[in-house]
């Protein structure tokens, strides 16, 4: 048996019948929605975001101690 190694092309041409779409659902005004039921301006705004994480976003020593108790 030859191991061989296929591109992330060929995965996804061989498998093209068994993708699906993915829907992404936000918090939005305080509820959840699909981004796909966004508006044109809503879809600009929510692809405009920036994406962090918490432990990037703080430094202090504070916050890092109030995590861990």
């Amino acid at each position: 048996m030859i191991d061989q190694k296929m591109t992330d092309q060929e995965i996804l041409e061989q498998n093209e019948a068994l993708r699906q779409p993915v829907e992404v659902w936000t918090r939005c005004m305080g509820y959840f929605r699909p981004v796909s039921h966004f508006n044109k301006g809503k879809k600009s705004e929510f692809n405009e975001r920036k994406w962090f994480t918490e432990e990037k976003a703080c430094a202090c020593e504070s916050h890092q101690i109030a995590v861990g108790e």
